[in-house]
């Protein structure tokens, strides 16, 4: 982080001839009356040093595009050369290496199962094995779609992650929002993880976004320092969503996905008459269970507004569809990830309590590493521009994937309008790593590949071969809803009857292999009960759509899905049930689509309505 604080304080020198023009465009763009003009100076320079390195890094990535094969090339082989005293490297003799094509040749594909008895030799205080750099943290990934692995990062990530991620997401934000450039606080829901620590003394935990992690921007959040230091996420949560509605001038919610920010709402939906009778008396919910220390500190920093509790109540008065912008005017956009498995919260934030305000899915990111950028902000369904300089890419195609070493293509010879399992070499020394990707190539940039996220390959169902994707089941189940009047979509997960197999409810197994769906549905007035006809019409669309199914089905190879209808507010609980028995941590929690696990199965028999 040290290089980010020098780069910020080098770009926030002002010259003499321009304190003016830096005097006149900060009170220009202070939307707070009891700001400071030293806090209003130090969050503008904040903003501009991120824009003006955006600039720098934007340009950089232009010119990166242009030339993908001697930009692959050169970021590979100084990858390998780096890395060639390593006990890896000289496994696979990295400084022989001399071309794409050598290093393809001499190692294979590898998936986690290759790497973790190298990284728990890491953990344990090796040095020199992977990489020649000592890992700053061990990242673990969310495992909600299977197993979660440990992956080490190294500083030359998170710089490449801030300076060719998000200062170029932040430039072409501004670019497209430029009410954004006001000095409006942001609400970031983010909460701080429990970390643990590895022999060799180093952090285990996620590499996601977190407020310890955060330090430097703290300041330009709603939220106030001593509440990242409340562990617990209902309380955390209450008070994220306090201090943000107290801020009438609120510009930005920002959290890792859709779901965060959608779980926000239904919290603050019901949360809503004790926020504003703390807002109104100037108080902190006595019944929330936070330390006295931090309690204490939070109080201080809160005063009666029963005007402003007047302007909350009546924005809730008129109801959910729109709520956000009555409550906060201001607020110019959402920043999250919406693509895959958050497709469906995006959705339900465009049509109900942020209808009005655009959103925004900056990064396409992973525990690897930073892999592609929405350099579109406005455009949809959201698209990334696959980065050439900051990972090596390779593509297995879709059909080729159960191949345990297939031909690979390179990042030039991909095709619109096809699918691929994507697969990277990384600066943290995973070397031709399938980490799970599936994406589809929409067009180019240049000569590089913009692709729309689709599914995590271990998101399948698949109980006799047929293969049927997240992508396919999500846009069947939609379809299917369309035509069950008055029903509207909550939430769904997945999972195939040889999981069922394992569970103590009997009544729920089948003779033939099939797929269990659970669906939480909103049945407003007039809506026809979801029986046994409506529920076999996900089975017959999905036939339609799917050859393969359609044909397994046919022939009797695969029974009739069986379709459960969970009571409200399941997938909330699972959601609480998975962080308390898994160690994904709260920002990075995905719903899985495929529940793998019989505890978790087991746990959504016991929602069915």
């Amino acid at each position: 982080m040290g290089l980010f604080k020098k780069i910020l304080k080098g770009a926030a020198v002002v010259s003499a001839a321009g304190v003016g023009v830096f005097v006149y465009d900060v009170q220009r763009k202070r939307v707070y009356e009891d700001q400071t003009f030293s806090a209003a100076a130090k969050h503008y320079m904040t903003m501009k040093s991120l824009a003006w390195l955006g600039s720098i890094f934007k340009g950089k990535l232009e010119s990166a595009t242009k030339d993908v094969v001697n930009t692959q090339k050169t970021f590979l082989l100084k990858q390998l050369k780096e890395n060639a005293d390593t006990e890896y490297g000289k496994l696979y003799d990295f400084a022989s290496i001399k071309s794409v094509e050598d290093f393809i040749r001499v190692h294979p594909l590898t998936r986690y199962n290759h790497f973790k008895p190298y990284v728990e030799r890491m953990m344990s205080g090796e040095e020199m094995v992977l990489t020649k750099d000592k890992p700053t943290v061990f990242a673990v990934t969310s495992g909600t779609s299977g197993t979660g692995s440990i992956i080490p990062m190294v500083n030359k990530q998170r710089i490449i992650f801030f300076l060719d991620g998000i200062s170029i997401v932040y430039r072409c934000m501004v670019d497209a929002f430029p009410d954004t450039q006001f000095l409006n606080r942001d609400l970031k829901i983010f909460y701080n993880p429990t970390w643990r620590t590895s022999a060799s003394g180093i952090k285990v935990g996620p590499n996601s976004s977190s407020p310890s992690e955060s330090k430097s921007l703290l300041h330009t959040y709603s939220t106030p320092e001593p509440a990242y230091d409340i562990l617990s996420e209902a309380e955390a949560l209450y008070v994220h969503l306090l201090f943000a509605l107290r801020d009438r001038h609120l510009g930005m919610i920002e959290a890792n996905f859709a779901s965060l920010i959608y779980n926000a709402f239904k919290t603050l939906e019901h949360e809503v008459p004790n926020l504003i009778q703390d807002i109104e008396r100037g108080t902190l919910n006595p019944n929330l269970n936070i330390k006295g220390e931090i309690r204490e500190k939070l109080e201080a920093l809160l005063s009666p507004d029963p005007a402003r509790a007047e302007q909350i109540r009546k924005a809730f008065s008129e109801g959910i569809e729109g709520v956000a912008k009555r409550v906060w005017p201001e607020l110019h956009i959402l920043l999250c990830c919406d693509t895959g498995t958050f497709t469906l919260y995006g959705k339900k934030l465009r049509e109900t309590f942020c209808k009005g305000v655009p959103l925004y899915s900056p990064i396409y990111g992973a525990s690897e590493g930073l892999i592609g950028i929405n350099i579109w902000p406005t455009d949809l369904p959201s698209c990334y521009l696959l980065h050439p300089w900051v990972q090596f890419f390779e593509f297995i195609p879709v059909d080729n994937c159960d191949q345990d070493q297939p031909a690979t293509l390179l990042l030039h010879q991909v095709k619109e309008g096809e699918l691929y399992e994507v697969v990277i070499t990384n600066p943290s020394c995973m070397y031709r790593y399938r980490f799970g990707d599936v994406v589809k190539v929409v067009r180019f940039h240049n000569q590089s590949p913009v692709v729309e996220f689709m599914y995590r390959q271990g998101q399948f169902l698949n109980v006799r071969g047929e293969k049927t994707s997240e992508s396919v089941f999500f846009d069947v189940l939609c379809d299917t809803l369309a035509q069950w009047s008055g029903a509207k979509l909550v939430d769904y997960c997945c999972a195939e009857s040889i999981v069922v197999e394992d569970t103590s409810f009997d009544k729920y197994k089948s003779k033939l292999p099939c797929y269990h769906v659970f669906l939480e549905v909103e049945q407003g007035a007039g809506a026809v009960a979801v029986s046994a006809a409506p529920k076999k019409m996900l089975d017959e669309m999905l036939g339609a759509r799917s050859y393969p199914y359609s044909s397994f089905r046919k022939k009797g190879s695969i029974g009739e899905m069986q379709v459960h209808l969970v009571q409200p507010g399941s997938f909330q609980q699972l959601r609480d049930f998975m962080l308390q028995t898994t160690s994904v941590s709260v920002n990075q929690y995905k719903v899985p689509r495929v529940l793998k696990k019989k505890e978790a199965v087991e746990f959504m028999f016991t929602k069915v309505v």
